[in-house]
């Protein structure tokens, strides 16, 4: 994993040799954005499987849970995590019906699994880049929030992906980053991955987005998503809600860019996200350096921006448009039959 905790200052990676690493590393946010942290989950489970000391298939099937049940734990909200454990879960089931006993078997056919989720999400980022870029305007500024670039993803990212095939086709954009806090993924991540792309870009507080928009300086907002419901509202990291109401406000189209995996029609609505609570610390120091007396925190790491105020949800099978308890469904129907898996 590149420890994205010490970007941009320093590119160090750190190497997982067993599941409980790979738990850790989704917790602590050595590696994070929904979609990577499914890939990470599952080469955990398959790592998991591979390391286990058990002599037979009856020990495997016993630790199987606690492997899963380890990084099932790490994080709430973003449900690519649940998608890809419980598609390992089923994969696991097969193969060890499928392995008369052998051991080797089954972990052979896991660690397969896991590189067969690397390598969809990797096509799953351009399929959604492809059809975002469409929504695009031809040139001017975009925002985005958060980091939904290659950092997150296993591939070129969602949102961020979307802006980068935009520029490749030759769209002439300028993205506004708000810096994300507290833990400033847009201002350490989405700065970086701009500029090694060499896409100009311009660095705002996450209290500037309001007057950007009133002075008519964006011409689409475009982000990714850790949870969808069923009825399109969607959980993004803290701050997307505000910046959705303003850009209804304003009359500028805001976009979600997901994977179908992302999407969680077992929710009918936004109120049953749950919502992650991070460490106080994060908002009280910035690097490691006290910010703020020691006083009461709240730290909710997403937030839910209702459907309403969504124009477009695009994922790998095309374009959704309200209403979209209609239109999602009928992607996740699409879906099934490919392998790609939804939450309901």
């Amino acid at each position: 994993m590149l420890d994205q905790r010490r970007l941009p200052a320093e590119v160090v990676y750190i190497t997982c040799t067993n599941y409980a690493g790979v738990a850790a590393g989704i917790h602590d946010m050595v590696i994070r954005g929904a979609p990577a942290i499914g890939v990470a989950a599952a080469m955990g489970v398959a790592l998991g499987v591979e390391r286990s000391a058990a002599k037979s298939l009856d020990e495997l099937k016993k630790e199987f849970p606690v492997i899963c049940d380890a990084l099932a734990r790490t994080r709430p909200t973003a449900v690519d995590l649940f998608w890809a454990i419980e598609r390992m879960k089923r994969r696991f089931a097969t193969a060890a019906a499928e392995s008369n006993g052998a051991l080797d078997r089954v972990r052979a056919a896991l660690v397969a699994e896991a590189q067969q989720v690397h390598l969809e999400k990797k096509a799953i980022d351009e399929a959604i880049s492809r059809f975002g870029a469409e929504l695009m305007p031809r040139e001017g500024r975009v925002m985005t929030h958060c980091n939904t670039g290659a950092l997150a993803t296993a591939g070129i990212g969602t949102a961020l992906g979307v802006i980068r095939v935009a520029v490749a086709q030759g769209r002439k954009l300028h993205v506004l980053v708000p810096e994300t806090r507290p833990y400033l993924q847009g201002a350490r991540l989405t700065t970086w991955e701009l500029q090694q792309d060499g896409i100009p870009l311009t660095l705002i507080t996450d209290n500037m987005v309001g007057h950007m928009l009133q002075a008519r300086q964006v011409g689409a907002i475009v982000v990714g998503a850790d949870r969808i419901a069923a009825n399109g509202d969607t959980a993004n990291k803290i701050g997307t809600y505000q910046i959705a109401v303003l850009a209804n406000e304003h009359k500028v189209p805001f976009y979600v860019a997901a994977p179908i995996s992302t999407l969680d029609l077992s929710i009918p609505g936004g109120e049953q996200i749950p919502i992650e609570e991070r460490s106080a610390q994060e908002v009280t120091h910035i690097q490691g350096v006290r910010i703020a007396p020691d006083v009461a925190v709240a730290n909710p790491a997403f937030d839910v921006t209702p459907a309403r105020l969504i124009a477009a949800i695009i994922t790998e099978l095309g374009i959704a448009r309200a209403p979209y308890t209609e239109s999602l469904r009928a992607l996740c129907a699409g879906a099934r039959g490919e392998g790609s898996g939804a939450g309901g």
